[in-house]
């Protein structure tokens, strides 16, 4: 009932709080054989971490991940592989600072999970959000790179397409852009914008939410189960799950209510002998619950940051009414290191569904 365990097969249990000792993960029902080094996790973490930008939070963690158990090698083996026994992944915590919240504990800082922890534990770990804090993230971007192994020929790839109101031009859509801004955003003009509009909400003490697009490329058709197993409401929680997510949608998601039958089918054609050719994919890459072979597209809605300079109305543990204002090191937009978070959810989630897929029908079949 702890409710710290995701996945079926491919399971991954985090642990850790953000001014804790230290977070991490266990991943259990990884496949023997898979080649895995700490170099491997550490690119993604690499990622996510934070105080690479002013945008961010400038905690400076350097999220150095260490593999604990599960892996095996020696002088007769080319690399380091998976065991098939579970892997453990561990992440220090080097820079706490928890007397920035010495000022709050006996406050409920608005919309942050406080109140309902209190209520539900009748004790919390105010510094930085203990369990709640987006500190846990980093956990499942390990766990991430993992499952990435496990499905090695999908590509899963992330990025912010909306900040606030504002939202990229698609016609400026360009994967490599990702990797020179720090908003992980595919449009440069629209991430120079971002830049100033961010700038303005910092020096004001405010924050801003994000929408995130994920899509994943080489999955094959079959993944996922009809009815209560299906793929997509699979992925729906992996992504509601990650802290500040408030909404999820595949393919054209809530779109695709605006569109007639005639415009929302994905019309097929004769194949190249590798199943059908789709001429449109407003299903996301999804039909029945179960993969179509197409890419699968999820979108995700991040909140603003709650923890805000501004001083906003609450009560106190004792049912008096204050004001409080959330000092510390918080990012401006949290939406823009939850897309390294994101790509890893979905990877977790695309893993496990093929795992369940080869458990139940063995290899991959084609219409």
């Amino acid at each position: 009932m702890s409710h710290n365990t995701f996945g079926h097969l491919f399971r991954v249990t985090t642990f850790g709080e953000s001014h804790g000792p230290a977070i991490g993960c266990v991943v259990d029902g990884c496949p023997p054989g898979i080649p895995l080094v700490e170099a491997d996790v550490q690119a993604d973490l690499d990622r996510r971490k934070p105080g690479q930008s002013r945008f961010t939070t400038q905690r400076r963690e350097d999220d150095r991940v260490r593999i604990l158990s599960g892996v095996f090698q020696d002088e007769r083996m080319a690399a380091q592989v998976t065991t098939g026994t579970p892997i453990a992944l561990l992440i220090e915590n080097t820079d706490q600072r928890s007397k920035d919240y010495a000022d709050i504990r006996d406050k409920f800082r608005p919309g942050h999970a406080d109140l309902t922890y209190e209520a539900k534990y009748g004790v919390r770990d105010y510094r930085g959000g203990g369990r709640s804090s987006a500190r846990e993230t980093a956990s499942r971007v390990a766990a991430g790179a993992v499952a990435r192994k496990v499905i090695a020929g999908v590509r899963v790839r992330g990025a912010l397409v909306q900040m606030g109101p504002h939202g990229i031009d698609r016609a400026n859509w360009d994967w490599d852009e990702i990797a020179r801004n720090p908003f992980f955003c595919p449009d440069a003009k629209a991430a120079a914008f971002f830049a100033d509009y961010l700038d303005g909400l910092r020096k004001a003490g405010s924050s801003a939410g994000a929408i995130i697009e994920l899509v994943a490329e080489g999955a094959p058709a079959g993944w996922g189960a009809p009815i209560y197993g299906k793929l997509d409401s699979e992925i729906a929680a992996a992504l509601m799950s990650i802290n500040a997510v408030k909404a999820v949608e595949i393919g054209d998601g809530f779109g695709a209510a605006e569109l007639t039958g005639e415009a929302n089918a994905d019309e097929m054609r004769a194949g190249n002998g590798d199943g059908p050719s789709f001429l449109s994919n407003h299903a996301g890459g999804i039909l029945g619950g179960i993969s179509s072979g197409q890419p699968i597209v999820a979108r995700f809605a991040v909140k603003p940051t709650s923890s805000i300079l501004a001083p906003r109305r609450t009560v106190t543990k004792a049912g008096e009414e204050t004001e409080i204002v959330t000092k510390g090191r918080h990012d401006p937009c949290v939406g823009i290191r939850a897309v390294p978070v994101g790509e890893a959810m979905l990877a977790c989630a695309l893993a496990d569904a093929f795992l369940r897929h080869r458990g139940q029908v063995g290899e991959e079949r084609r219409p």
